[in-house]
């Protein structure tokens, strides 16, 4: 007889089956993707996939999340969740020049040991979006956007849909790595894509990058299953327990554990055998069933890496070198002008549409007044176009042999054409102006609240473009301040919102008030003013009264702070129109933290490879607070419960999050605790 609890022979015989045809068809995937050998037909595939989720469906109690059947997608999200990623997804520095390469090589031996030999890894650079796969013991957990670097959003359900990213790692991987990578969509996807798309009357994608980016943030997985996107690796975040000094040397072991490595990834020991490499790739790659606008090169050795280091944004060890943009022939049909969150006046060219570099351009930048005087650009104009930096369209030249007389000189407002106000300008500046403060200039506005909301400054979810629109149309903000006397009534009643949506608004308004200085600075859109001087001014002043008070002289001597940010600085806080902004905003309780600047406990990254998740009011800290030193301790935040939750931070009135929690058997804490452990007690 058998006995409860007890495995059958029958049991026994189905999960022996379920393993091999998981083994069966991981193997043909690795053979697909990885070897591009494949031994049987899709038709044979699909037979062996359709067997073992008919099995899994009979024996639930057997799926497993690294399950091949898994990568069909599942149920909706409601949304994504923000994560941490433990090492920065930096940018990286391009160039155009194989001089500029030359120049990089020496700046790399400069800065290491004289004489001291140094290797390149050359991979190309595919146009996709980057993300981050975390795996631990070999399975992967958690799958990031690039995000602004610092933070991206959890789209582990999407990735897991793609093939080629392997959900459990073969041979002996490190515990824990994180492989960075570009995930893409091939050229013939697209055109299967659009081929079905225009069958059943929908718009086509535009271009590879559009729609992977696309696939990526669709909440319902299932349809992003259904596009085919590839993943390639090209680099690390955090591991732990690898011994191998030479990146490229990494890569091969990293695709003996499954991990997708570009075949065509070369590593040379001298800057002229890169640049040799690169001519050949500047048309070799228009033959690829994918879209590459270039090459990265990166210093081989990890030990070199880590002396050269990074700046703020940017590594010193490696740079991407991209091939010049695509140009495409147009003409001018009109010039207008944009006012932005400082009142600069942009001119913009409304173009005849044309394909450039896979998607239709209808407008381009033409910069400022003295642009258009340079290259004697008329409206009506023939003009060469070309993506700059291959994302923002500009004019690189007019066609004046085209011309026939009618073409028009483009004359530059003197009046806003928001609000009417003078333009003025800086002797000493290209840009015109509006006079007007952004209180009596609704362009100005919008772009200022844009700005202040931006996940950079003030992070306020659900203020979007649309709302704000909206908000500054029915004269319910006219200022930032305006922001913090909105309520949930009026909210609701707007279009397209309803009563839980405003009563999300009003929170992470609510929420904002007490944001770090450095965001708050952010924030209020000064000239000159980025994220990393503002990081520098709220370390330097600690509290917005000792900013506002600090002298021209005290700003200019200001580490990293120059004559030109300074006086911005100093001018931003003298003007009656900003003081009264900053006293409005203080009586409606914005009250800016002090910025703690990146330090870790006794020199230890003491949360590193753990997840938190905050939850109820701290008595202590705020809750930015506390999530700025998770951060700084190497820890991630995550905004739901999961198993790969580390701890749950409870304060008071802890909600759903603290149940799940509980009934999944994470670790829950204190504030008392969480001081303890972080070495701030």
């Amino acid at each position: 007889m058998d006995f409860p609890g007890r495995p059958t022979l029958a049991s026994k015989k189905v999960e022996h089956e379920i393993e091999k045809l998981r083994d069966e068809i991981n193997r043909h995937n690795r053979l697909y993707y990885l070897d591009a050998a494949p031994e049987i037909s899709d038709r044979e595939y699909d037979r062996l996939m359709a067997r073992l989720m008919e099995l899994e469906a009979e024996n639930p109690e057997l799926i497993r999340p690294d399950s091949p059947s898994q990568r069909v997608g599942g149920a909706p999200l409601a949304e994504f969740a923000s994560v941490a990623h433990a090492v920065p997804m930096l940018s990286i520095d391009n160039t155009y020049k194989y001089e500029a390469l030359r120049e990089w090589d020496a700046r790399v031996r400069r800065g290491l040991n004289p004489g001291e030999p140094v290797a390149y890894v050359v991979e190309l650079k595919v146009d996709g979006v980057a993300v981050s796969l975390r795996y631990e013991e070999g399975r992967f957990v958690l799958g990031a956007t690039r995000g602004d670097g610092e933070r991206g959003d959890d789209i582990t359900a999407n990735l897991r849909t793609v093939r080629d990213i392997p959900l459990s790692l073969h041979g002996r991987p490190p515990a824990l790595l994180e492989v960075r990578g570009e995930v893409f969509m091939t050229n013939s996807e697209l055109a299967r894509l659009n081929e079905l798309r225009r069958a059943d009357g929908e718009k086509p994608f535009e271009n590879p990058r559009n729609s992977t980016a696309g696939s990526l943030k669709l909440l319902d997985s299932k349809i992003c299953a259904e596009r085919r996107l590839r993943f390639i690796s090209h680099g690390l975040g955090e591991a732990q327990g690898l011994e191998e000094n030479s990146y490229y040397k990494i890569t091969q072991k990293m695709k003996a554990w499954g991990v997708p490595v570009s075949a065509l990834s070369c590593c040379y020991d001298s800057i002229d055998a890169v640049i040799e490499h690169a001519r050949e790739w500047e048309l070799k790659r228009n033959t690829l069933d994918f879209q590459t606008d270039g090459l990265v090169i990166k210093v081989d050795a990890l030990d070199q890496r880590r002396r050269l280091g990074a700046r703020s944004k940017s590594p010193r060890w490696t740079i991407a070198f991209k091939y010049e943009a695509e140009q495409a022939i147009t003409k001018i049909s009109h010039i207008g002008v944009q006012v932005g969150k400082t009142g600069k006046l942009t001119p913009v060219a409304d173009l005849v549409p044309v394909r450039l570099a896979g998607t239709t351009v209808k407008r381009a930048t033409l910069h400022n007044a003295d642009e258009i005087a340079r290259k004697d650009i008329r409206i009506g104009d023939t003009v060469v176009i070309q993506k700059a930096g291959e994302i923002i369209p500009q004019v690189v030249r007019v066609e004046h042999e085209g011309r026939d007389g009618s073409e028009v000189p483009f004359v530059f407002p003197t009046h806003c054409p928001n609000c009417g106000s003078p333009v003025v300008r800086d002797p000493h500046e290209v840009d015109y102006r509006c006079s007007n403060p952004p209180s009596l200039c609704t362009e100005q506005l919008k772009g200022r609240l844009k700005y202040y909301a931006h996940r950079d400054a003030m992070d306020i979810d659900g203020l979007g473009d649309k709302l704000i629109e909206q908000l500054v149309a029915s004269s319910l903000v006219r200022s930032l301040a305006d922001l913090y006397r909105l309520d949930v009534p009026t909210l609701a009643d707007l279009e397209r919102m309803g009563k839980k949506s405003a009563e999300n608004l009003v929170a992470a308004i609510e929420g904002s008030k007490q944001r770090t200085l450095d965001r708050f600075l952010s924030g209020l859109a000064i000239r000159h003013v980025g994220t990393r001087m503002a990081e520098i001014l709220a370390g330097r002043y600690h509290t917005l009264d000792r900013l506002r008070s600090a002298s021209l002289a005290e700003l200019e001597a200001t580490p990293e702070v120059g004559p030109v940010v300074a006086a911005s600085v100093h001018d931003f806080f003298q003007d009656p129109e900003h003081q009264r902004l900053l006293e409005d905003l203080r009586a409606v309780g914005v009250s800016p933290q002090a910025y703690k600047p990146p330090t870790t406990a006794g020199g230890k990254l003491v949360f590193a490879g753990k997840t938190f998740v905050l939850t109820g009011t701290l008595p202590k800290r705020t809750r930015p607070e506390a999530e700025a030193l998770i951060k700084q301790l190497g820890g991630k935040v995550s905004g739901s419960v999961s198993k790969m939750t580390s701890y749950v931070l409870a304060g008071d009135a802890a909600g759903s999050k603290l149940e799940k929690a509980r009934a999944l058997g994470i670790a829950v804490i204190d504030e008392a605790e969480f001081e303890r452990m972080a070495g701030a007690e």
